[in-house]
């Protein structure tokens, strides 16, 4: 009688296996539209003989079916590590990418509307006007152009400005961020040190905690290390921000005021947690340190060389300009007129009238056009702003290349972790339709040894 038993009993494990097999099928198709879900898979074992058989027992060898030995997430850690770096180092090339080429629009280089355009009718201007020095008209229309010249720069320079700005407010955003997920992870860190004490299944927790740590590579180019209860340990350029349960604060010390404006010092970070204060090194990657880059380093640049170009202009056309002698025959007057401390960003025409113009090179000479002559054959401040602006188009175009190759390593992993990690419908149907057949199988086991044992214990040994 044992050994129908046993086969019942197999066929009853049978059961067991494959109605967990379809229970964890069925999960994974729910959850194929679930971002970060990491699909599942069932692993079996034999179960084999008693490792001591009963006295007097018979056991032929033939086993006691199956077992679950367990509901493994389909994960590989190296490939997770690396999908955090690239991520982290393709937000920072995607923040650089998306500001510089905004700036580049805000040039707007070539085109009509931009400073070379400007610079350009604006010698125009002093050229007609040395072939008709006692136009009216002509002297009207310098003045015009140096005002659109002084516009198109300020214009500029408040662009970059606006751009530094919202970078700043963007970073305090970041950072606000950064300890919203710290403080998660460590919550998420703490419940699954619990899971495993208790035995329970972490797995919805393990989703959790790789996605926090990924959104924390992303923000910052952090590192994640595994702890040996499950949970991560997250450090920003090697100062600690998430320790198990424990969760520090990220600070910006220096270069940027609570409500976004600049206090003049570099911009400089640190984490505050239950050791004391530590401060970051440079060297940030992810959004955060791509936005420290560029108002670092980038933006500034650029608006130093726009002031450049800015008090190269006024000041090279007032010098030639006070050299020469108005309509009525006066000392010529700074043309522009700039704050030293903001050149480009104040940038404006000094003069009031037409008849201020100095084009005549002679006190008295109301028709000589000298000065007139070699204030439109100037050509300085046009090569410097050239020079600016294709040095700038050429860090634009490199960063472009540089966050497409990046791209593509970073897809390449993507799809290496959704390979092994993401949801196959295809896949999860063909296990369920062989769980399924499987349980039918097992079923039809057990209606065979109930039909046995009916004919055993009703049917044998009876007297007719």
């Amino acid at each position: 009688m044992s050994g129908s038993f046993t086969s019942l009993n197999t066929a009853l494990s049978a059961l067991r296996y494959n109605r967990v097999a379809m229970d964890v099928a069925s999960g994974n198709i729910a959850n194929v539209g679930t971002e970060g879900y990491v699909r599942r898979r069932v692993s079996a074992e034999a179960v084999g003989a008693p490792a001591q058989p009963a006295m007097w027992s018979r056991y032929d060898g033939a086993g006691e079916g199956v077992a679950v030995s367990g509901v493994d997430r389909l994960a590989d850690a190296l490939l997770d590590v690396r999908a955090r770096r690239e991520h982290g180092n393709q937000s920072y090339l995607d923040v650089r990418q998306s500001v510089l080429e905004r700036v580049e629009t805000g040039i707007g280089e070539p085109g009509d509307n931009g400073v070379a355009a400007a610079i350009a009718d604006f010698r125009s201007a002093w050229h007609d006007l040395a072939n008709n020095p006692g136009s009216d008209a002509a002297r009207a229309q310098v003045l015009g152009r140096a005002s659109t010249l002084a516009d198109a720069l300020r214009i500029q320079s408040r662009n970059v400005d606006a751009e530094s700005g919202d970078l700043r407010m963007r970073a305090l955003g970041d950072v606000a961020e950064v300890n919203t997920v710290a403080s998660d992870l460590a919550a998420t860190n703490k419940s699954i040190a619990i899971a495993h004490l208790n035995g329970t299944d972490a797995g919805v927790l393990l989703d959790k905690r790789d996605q926090l740590a990924l959104r924390l590579s992303e923000l910052t180019g952090s590192t994640a290390t595994l702890r040996a209860d499950g949970g991560f340990d997250v450090s920003v350029n090697g100062v600690p921000l998430v320790t198990g349960k424990d969760a520090g604060t990220l600070q910006i010390t220096s270069g940027i005021t609570p409500t976004g404006a600049s206090d003049g010092a570099p911009i400089g970070y640190a984490v505050t947690g239950g050791s004391g204060t530590t401060a970051v090194p440079s060297g940030l990657t992810g959004e955060l340190g791509g936005v420290t880059d560029l108002l670092t380093t980038t933006l500034p640049a650029y608006a130093a060389g726009l002031d450049a170009v800015a008090k190269q202009l006024a000041d090279e056309v007032n010098a030639q300009h006070q050299a020469g002698y108005d309509a009525a025959g006066n000392p010529g007057q700074p043309l522009f007129g700039y704050d030293p401390a903001d050149p480009a960003g104040s940038l404006a025409v000094a003069l009031t009238a037409p008849g201020q113009v100095a084009a005549s090179s002679v006190p008295g000479g109301g028709l000589d056009a000298g000065n007139a002559t070699a204030l439109a054959t100037a050509t300085g401040v046009e090569d410097s702003y050239q020079r600016l602006v294709n040095g700038f188009g050429t860090e634009v175009a490199s960063v472009k290349r540089l966050a497409a190759n990046q791209q593509v390593l970073t897809s390449q992993v993507d799809g290496s972790r959704e390979q092994l990690s993401g949801v196959s419908l295809d896949e999860e149907m063909v296990t369920m339709l062989s769980s399924q057949r499987a349980y039918e199988a097992a079923a039809r086991v057990m209606t065979t040894v109930d039909s046995v044992l009916d004919t055993l214990i009703n049917r044998t040994g009876l007297v007719r």
